[in-house]
């Protein structure tokens, strides 16, 4: 069996993968956690990339990867979202998640943020436990995937016609399977409470992975670890990097 380069994105509980090989686009899969995903790809994933925080912070609002992205995407930097420190992505509440944020970096946690904190943290836990996990998943975050593809960072929000339009069309100049492939995904997801964006999100990730035009590079270049030792970065392919 082929390697799988896989992209996924998770929205609500629903973790939405993407898989190329290296000829193409292979298949869709809809998975309910990291574990699950982890149990369908561990065998043949060559890469997985995630737009879950990969690498924590104990005592900082932004991981470099975070201060780095919002200083390239300029219109777009609100669209990264910080993560919450480590001990505050375990908190079962906002207004508990808040407080420690707020203690540990000095600063308010974003509604966000935490909305987002129970997919980091559990893809903290695991990377933690599965150390054979470490090296196939990778942190990307889909507006950085687009910037690189297309040397600029999109103008609009993704869930409206114009954002929809930019997007499409900066995969199709990246790919020219890429608006079949979407389209087949989102056929894929039918019964799954998939939004649209997130459809060619996933697709973003996947083929920022798979073997294509450039290189995956990594945002900062030299990316630093937490305190576990897992790297704060953003993979993103192109050419000639895009961090300056």
């Amino acid at each position: 069996m082929s390697d799988y380069y896989v992209g996924c994105v998770a929205r609500d509980g629903v973790w939405l993968a993407v898989a190329y090989t290296a000829e193409g686009y292979d298949h869709t899969a809809v998975a309910d956690g990291v574990g699950e995903l982890w149990n369908r790809y561990e065998e043949h994933a060559k890469t997985v990339a995630v737009d879950v925080a990969i690498g924590l912070e104990s005592a900082a609002a932004l991981r470099p990867n975070e201060r780095a992205a919002r200083e390239l995407l300029g219109m777009r930097r609100d669209a990264i979202v910080p993560t919450p420190v480590r001990e505050a992505a375990k908190k079962q509440r906002y207004r508990t998640a808040a407080r420690t944020h707020k203690r540990k970096t000095g600063d308010e946690l974003p509604n966000a943020a935490f909305e987002r904190a129970r997919h980091a943290a559990a893809m903290d836990e695991f990377l933690l436990a599965i150390d054979e996990a470490r090296p196939v998943f990778v942190e990307a975050h889909p507006e950085l995937c687009y910037l690189a593809f297309g040397d600029e960072a999109m103008a609009s929000e993704p869930s409206i016609a114009a954002g929809y339009a930019e997007r499409m069309r900066t995969l199709a100049e990246f790919d020219r399977d890429a608006p079949p492939t979407v389209q087949s995904v989102a056929e894929s997801t039918t019964g799954h409470d998939v939004p649209i964006p997130a459809v060619l999100d996933a697709v973003s990730l996947a083929l920022t992975v798979r073997p294509g035009p450039g290189d995956c590079r990594s945002l900062p270049a030299d990316p630093p670890t937490d305190d576990e030792g897992l790297p704060m970065r953003y993979v993103y392919r192109n050419d000639v990097g895009i961090d300056g």
